[in-house]
């Protein structure tokens, strides 16, 4: 049986027509070599198979990381969610010797453009995206660079991104397992259509109401109905459900005095409980139930797991923080 040839730096200064030398000099990020170039070696070393006799010690390179955090969250009603892991980074950072460079954008402006332009003004080796869902473009500039990318608060379905976030399948799970422990049997769940972590609290959901025989689960989408028409379709009995748990905290709270204030013509058992433990949350009255999310803890997880694959880990984790129940005063037993 033949042996299988090793590639070599010859095999990939032969596929990209340049000198070996330079092929060397780049897998070892020397400086004197383009960008264009370093990435088209890397490109082609992984693509042949390539492993070098003499590693980079990438423990000696910069370790420098860009963390784009999306505006309308950091200053609307997600601001101390994303304060709380951005503090989590900060910390870590430190501790690990990672300078992060923390920068809030527009969201819809990032862009794969957008991202290189703001890796290229920090000199960034490692990019955060918080609560942002990179697109294909990404996932081959990433390969293509070596440059790794961490998702803060989200996850990558097809498994191409390193990521943590909450448990978000066993949280909704807590919840939904809540008010059925409360006797509730007839549950809606108000939930966003759009990113791969809220799905995940719909599955959760979902698993809940399905492990009792006896309880039906009502699904209510916003991106359909507005928390305004749905408020107004359970004051006007439209829906047949004596408790809801919502996606978040900050739609949950909005509902909290209609549904349950002292002026509220909803049953006194009815019931609602939130998610992420936000302090609007404790601000309720009554204080609103709900599943606490330690924001923390996913940007610490976030800036170690930066930190390994800075040190030439290649495999993809995706981490889950652990959640917990704040019982709080706005679920009550169905009698």
């Amino acid at each position: 049986m033949a042996l299988i040839r090793r590639a070599g730096q010859a095999d990939i200064a032969e596929q990209l027509g340049v000198s070996v030398s330079t092929v060397s000099r780049a897998l070892a990020n020397e400086t004197g070599i383009s960008d264009a170039v370093r990435r088209d070696v890397q490109r082609v070393a992984r693509s042949l198979g390539y492993k070098s006799k003499h590693p980079v010690d990438r423990s000696k390179l910069d370790k420098r990381a860009l963390a784009l955090v999306p505006l309308n969250s950091a200053i609307g009603n997600l601001a101390s969610f994303y304060h709380g892991i951005v503090e989590g980074m900060r910390s870590q950072s430190a501790e690990s010797g990672i300078a992060i460079d923390v920068r809030l954008v527009q969201e819809d402006m990032v862009t794969l453009d957008f991202v290189k332009k703001q890796v290229a003004k920090s000199g960034a080796n490692a990019v955060v995206l918080a609560g942002i869902d990179p697109d294909d473009e990404m996932v081959e500039w990433s390969m293509d660079t070596g440059i790794a990318i961490v998702l803060a608060n989200g996850s990558d379905p097809l498994m191409r991104f390193s990521s943590v976030s909450p448990a978000n399948f066993y949280g909704a799970y807590m919840a939904t397992k809540h008010l059925l422990d409360h006797g509730h049997r007839k549950i809606l769940h108000y939930t966003y259509h759009h990113r791969p972590t809220i799905r995940q609290r719909r599955r959760g959901f979902e698993a809940a109401i399905a492990d009792h025989p006896d309880a039906e689960g009502i699904l209510v989408i916003s991106n359909e109905h507005s928390s305004r028409e749905l408020l107004s379709g359970l004051l006007e009995k439209k829906y047949d459900a004596t408790a809801v748990f919502c996606w978040n905290d900050s739609v949950a709270v909005t509902m909290v005095d209609a549904l349950l204030g002292q002026d509220s013509p909803m049953p006194e058992n009815f019931s609602l409980i939130g998610f992420d433990d936000l302090p609007i949350a404790t601000m309720a009255s009554p204080r609103l139930s709900t599943i606490r999310v330690d924001r923390e803890a996913i940007g610490r997880g976030v800036v170690r797991l930066l930190a390994s694959q800075m040190q030439g880990e290649q495999a993809v984790q995706q981490l889950e923080t652990g959640v917990s129940l704040v019982e709080g005063e706005t679920v009550h037993p169905l009698i």
